[in-house]
Order: C-alpha cells, then sequence, then structure tokens
C-alpha cells in the first residue's frame, strides 16, 4: 500500500498496532487521541486516508464527517466503534463514511478495507450530508458478528430504489428490518403500507394500493405464502410501479434447516422481488445476544413502581442453551411473563424451567437427526454464515474464529466429564497437559474442580 493514513483513536494500544501494522504495509502513519488534531492535519491537506474513532475526548467523529466531506470531499474516512448498534452503521452510511467496522476489529480486514479506500481515493466524491434531526434508538439489539454483519447490509441499502427480500425464520425480527429500512432512509416522510392479500390479484385495488404509497414503501409479508393469484398479480403491480418512486420489501420465513419457503415464489416474482436480499440470522445463532436482550424486555415488562428483574447466571446458562424454535418473538414472551408474574429480584433457573416447560416442542431446530455426523451439522452452520453476507465475504480469520467456536465447548464439555481435573481432561482429549492449560488460559475458560459421580 501507497500513502499516508491519519488514524485518530483515543485507545493508545490501537493506535500502536495501526501505526506498526501500516507502517510495514508501506504507508506513512500520523495518529493522534484528539479529534481537533485530526481536524487540523485533514484542513492542512495531510493524509489520503482517515481511520477514526467515534467517542473521542473531544467530541465525535461522527459528527466531523460532514465537515470532512465538504472540506475534503475526495478523503475516505474509515470509521471504527465500540458502540456496535444498528444506528452507528446508519450513521456511518448517512454521513457518507467510506466504511464502517465495529469494535473489535479484525486488524487483516481492517488492512484491507485501507488499502481499498487508498485505491478508491479521489475516484468518488462525497456530498456533504444534510444535517437532520437526533432519533431516538432503534429497538434492534445485538453486539454479535451476525448482528453486526446484518446492521452493515441494512445501511447499505436503506436508500436504495432496489426492492428487498428479508428471508428469515419465524420471530426474528424481519418486519422490524422492512420498518428499519423506510423509516431510516429518505423516504420516511412518505407513507409505509403493508399490502393485503386482496389488493395484489385485483388490478383496481392494486392501482389504490401504488396510490396510497405515493413514493413510500409497499411491505408484503409472508410473500412465498402467498396464493399464485396474489403471486401474479403482484408480478403486474411491481411492473406498473414508478421505476425510482415506490420501494418495495417482502419478508420470507425460512425453515430451522436453512430451508426456505423461496421454491413456492413463481420465478417471476422471485426475480422482482430479490434485487437485494438479507437473511436476519436466528437466536441461536448469536446467544451472546440474549443477556442484552434480556434486559431490554425485563425492563419493559417492569412495573413503573418496581425494578425490573434479571436473570440469574444458572438461568442465563439455560436461556443459551434452550434452542429458541421462536427466536427473539419467544424469547420475549417468555421473558414477560417472569418478569410480570415472579418474585424476587433474580429470575432462578427452576421458574424458567417452568416457563420453558409448555413451550412449543424445539426438536425440529435442533438439526440433524440422531444418527447425521457433526461434519453435516458444522457445514449448514457455515453455510448460513457465508448466507448472511450476501454478496460480501466474512471479514478475514474464518479458519482460527471457527475453530475458536468449536474448541471451547469442546474443553468446557471435556473438563466438566472429567471433574475439572485437568490430567484427565488432557488425557481425553489427547493433547499435552500444557497444552490444554495454555488453550484454558487463551480462551478464558473457567475451571471448577469437583468430585466426579461416576
Amino acid at each position: 500500500m501507497d500513502g499516508t493514513v491519519l488514524v485518530a483513536d483515543d485507545d493508545r494500544t490501537i493506535r500502536t498496532v495501526l501505526t506498526q501494522a501500516l507502517t510495514r504495509a508501506g504507508c506513512k502513519v500520523h495518529a493522534t487521541s484528539s479529534l481537533t488534531t485530526l481536524m487540523r492535519w485533514i484542513a492542512e491537506g495531510r493524509g489520503d486516508v482517515v481511520i477514526s474513532d467515534v467517542v473521542m475526548p473531544d467530541g465525535n467523529g461522527l459528527e466531523m464527517l460532514p465537515k470532512i466531506a465538504q472540506d475534503r470531499p475526495d478523503l475516505p474516512v474509515i470509521v471504527v466503534s465500540a458502540q456496535n448498534t444498528i444506528m452507528t452503521a446508519i450513521k456511518a452510511a448517512e454521513a457518507k463514511a467510506f466504511d464502517y467496522l465495529p469494535k473489535p476489529f479484525d486488524l487483516p480486514d481492517l488492512m484491507a478495507r485501507t488499502g481499498k479506500a487508498l485505491a478508491a481515493r479521489g475516484t468518488a466524491p462525497r456530498a456533504a450530508p444534510e444535517p437532520r434531526a437526533e432519533r431516538e434508538s432503534l429497538p434492534l439489539i445485538g453486539q454479535t458478528p451476525a448482528m453486526q454483519a446484518l446492521y452493515r447490509l441494512v445501511a447499505r441499502l436503506m436508500h436504495s430504489d432496489l426492492p428487498v427480500l428479508i428471508r428469515g425464520e419465524s420471530g426474528t425480527g424481519k418486519s422490524l428490518i422492512a420498518r428499519v429500512l423506510h423509516d431510516y432512509s429518505d423516504r420516511r416522510s412518505r407513507p409505509f403500507v403493508l399490502a393485503p392479500t386482496t389488493d395484489l390479484d385485483d388490478p383496481d385495488r392494486g392501482a389504490r394500493l401504488l396510490a396510497a404509497a405515493n413514493g413510500g414503501t409497499v411491505v408484503i409479508d409472508g410473500v412465498a405464502d402467498l396464493p399464485d393469484g396474489a403471486q401474479a398479480g403482484l408480478v403486474h403491480l411491481m411492473d406498473r410501479a414508478p421505476e425510482h418512486g415506490i420501494r418495495f420489501a417482502a419478508t420470507c420465513r425460512t425453515g430451522p434447516e436453512g430451508a426456505q419457503a423461496q421454491a413456492a415464489l413463481r420465478d417471476d416474482l422471485y426475480y422482482r422481488i430479490s434485487g437485494a436480499s438479507l437473511t436476519v440470522p436466528p437466536l441461536r445463532e448469536r446467544v451472546d445476544d440474549i443477556a442484552e436482550l434480556a434486559v431490554h424486555f425485563l425492563r419493559k415488562a417492569a412495573p413503573e413502581t418496581d425494578p425490573p428483574r434479571r436473570l440469574s447466571p444458572d438461568c442465563a446458562d439455560l436461556f443459551r442453551a434452550y434452542p429458541w424454535p421462536g427466536n427473539v418473538r419467544q424469547l420475549e414472551n417468555v421473558l414477560r411473563r417472569l418478569g410480570l408474574t415472579g418474585s424476587g429480584g433474580e429470575i432462578t433457573r427452576a421458574e424458567a424451567e417452568n416457563a420453558l416447560a409448555d413451550q412449543p416442542q424445539a426438536g425440529p431446530v435442533l438439526g440433524p437427526a440422531a444418527g447425521d455426523r457433526l461434519s453435516a451439522s458444522v457445514e449448514r452452520h457455515l453455510r448460513r454464515y457465508f448466507d448472511l453476507h450476501g454478496d460480501d465475504l466474512p471479514p478475514a480469520g474464518v479458519y482460527a474464529r471457527i475453530l475458536r467456536e468449536i474448541e471451547t465447548p469442546l474443553i468446557e464439555i471435556c473438563l466438566d466429564a472429567t471433574g475439572g481435573n485437568q490430567a484427565k481432561c488432557a488425557d481425553l482429549l489427547g493433547i499435552n497437559r500444557n497444552t490444554l492449560r495454555k488453550k484454558i488460559t487463551d480462551l478464558d475458560i473457567q475451571v471448577t474442580r469437583r468430585r466426579k459421580l461416576m
């Protein structure tokens, strides 16, 4: 790489790591912990690319983007942030950032994106975005890589005219994604219309539907469940719509093994409605978000006069292990019930087990049959992971991340099976005891010694 990179981050370690990596790659680097200094460098004409944190001691990096776009429209800015919310991704997209990465970021991935920014500098001048009023946070919650990838896709597609097909299992929040695409786009002042089935197979009703949408968004819920006549009517409706006026968004329910109802769609409708595609991950693929979701839902369920309840550690472990066939909607319903009907500050594991006992059986979401190979389950998981990124590749380092996901539970289960005896666990795994100790430290695995009952 060739060029000068301006790095602004209040974390000295991040500044050091980026400076060393970019210098080794052939770049000149100026690093600072101050937005004031960064803006002075930009005003002086320094730098070919900017890498900036959002929250800085003397200001907000996102709020500086309009000024940078005005003064240096050809200067690419890569935003990195520990505030890993949908709003951060949306604000970065609206402010015309070249790219956005959540922290902790993958260094090779950031280096690759910096290389793209250096190659693209000067080729696509950015217009300074129109200022707008601050909006309240969106009810999309999640810090996991799966949700971060979704946030970035949503931010990229917001202002596009492309029709969008939003896929996901029941209860994952597909309709919420459609609402976000409308409410945070440049058509947010226009109508948001949910298309009734009866309006799709009748030309007169279809014409009234287009008129009611008036340049806004038309959403078709459960598009693959529509009868053939309604699907054919939707094809004609989309063909009659103004080319750059109304946006169409459709939700499509997928099955727990990833088989989607798309097969029930007419080919001509599928090719029209899938201009862009989003997949909302099921809850079992982002279990690290459960704790944050629980805090949100329990706060909503709490009476105004009482503090919200919280999950006990044992209850949290149970929730992480449960497959959640109804996804976030099921989690919300269970937590609202526990938040309103229980007593005591903590929700115990026994309470949670009772609440889950009358839930629909979750057998199908567990994936393969009893005789299926582990490799088949892993393959299904990996294909869903790659599908989630759409046309983009996942961040570099897939090999290490996937091995870590498998290695951690394997060691934890073997430690539990041997009562926390590391010598026996190493023998069971077939690895050296010192290797096991290093892995326990590196993976931050908690070891509890106990007598193993045989």
